[in-house]
């Protein structure tokens, strides 16, 4: 299981947070609650397109590594 940090912080619409190692990553929604679900979300879907195009551009042939910091 990887581990991120999320930076949120309550405003006027609601609630608003970023993941901090994913740019793009953020989102806006009404509730704490809510904003941390679709963060949740929306990081999966993040790293799951990453990992796609990443291996269409490698092609065949490839390694994969785990890398761990």
């Amino acid at each position: 299981m990887n581990n991120f940090s999320a930076v949120i912080k309550e405003c006027e619409e609601g609630w608003i947070g970023w993941i901090e190692e994913v740019p793009g990553v953020n989102c806006q929604e009404a509730t704490r609650d809510e904003l941390v679900e679709s963060l949740t979300i929306t990081l999966k879907e993040a790293i799951e397109l990453n990992r796609d195009d990443a291996r269409l551009a490698v092609g065949v042939g490839f390694e994969e590594l785990k890398i761990a910091i």
